[in-house]
């Protein structure tokens, strides 16, 4: 019986694992609700226990409290995609510059850059959880670059977002398409410079935030031919 309390205490942490990952994956679209009992069903775990693990996907950015509805899995918004991805521009873009000023080596992005070109060339097709936790790692290596814990752990609180947002763009990108732009990302951000500010700030804008809204429309559009 010694042992009861830590599996416990683990349950939430196992909990929230499970349903990140299928969130990550695309799994549960905008406005899935996640009802408590449901949950407590399909785990077999009490209901304080799935509020613990509703709660640290919350702390991730992967769901949203809703008055009266509870735990969803909030929709796009251009607030919400401006607010992470200028979020992004100014970790990135302040880590880079830091790392170009102490002359860091670039070589663990270019390292996350082949495996992103690993997964490309794999068969079968990687899944889109993997895909972007390797895209997620491209540009995590480039804040570590700064060689700033804080930084680095203040990229890593919205990792999962960005995550989820992306898995709106998931039509929109593939393995192949992901690993070229980040190859050519790579090439510049060795060059330097304001080449290289230039190539990050294009990624994040012109590439995923971009993409982002693209995909905004494209279901506001839908929903509009639809009347919702």
């Amino acid at each position: 019986m010694a042992g009861s309390p830590n599996r416990a205490q683990a349950a939430p942490e196992r909990i929230a694992a499970a349903l990140r990952g299928e969130l990550l994956e695309g799994v549960h679209p905008v406005g899935t609700r996640f009802r408590e009992e449901v949950l407590a069903e399909r785990f077999d775990v009490g209901r304080h226990t799935i509020r613990s693990a509703i709660q640290l996907l919350t702390e991730r950015g992967l769901v949203a409290h809703e008055r009266h509805r509870g735990a969803v899995v909030a929709p796009l918004s251009r607030r919400r995609i401006d607010e992470v991805f200028d979020y992004r521009k100014v970790l990135e873009l302040g880590a880079l510059r830091m790392a170009q000023d102490k002359g860091a080596d670039l070589s663990p992005v270019l390292a996350e850059v082949e495996r992103l070109e690993e997964l490309a060339g794999r068969s079968p097709a990687p899944s889109w959880r993997e895909l972007t936790g390797v895209h997620g790692a491209v540009h995590r290596a480039i804040v570590a670059a700064a060689g700033n814990r804080r930084l680095l752990d203040d990229f890593r609180r919205c990792e999962d977002e960005i995550r989820l947002l992306l898995t709106f763009v998931r039509p929109d990108f593939d393995a192949a398409r992901l690993a070229a732009v980040h190859r050519e990302l790579v090439e510049k951000l060795r060059q330097g410079g304001k080449t290289a500010a230039d190539a990050l700030t294009e990624d994040i804008d012109d590439g995923g935030r971009a993409a982002l809204l693209t995909a905004l429309h494209r279901a506001e559009e839908s929903a509009r031919l639809l009347g919702h």
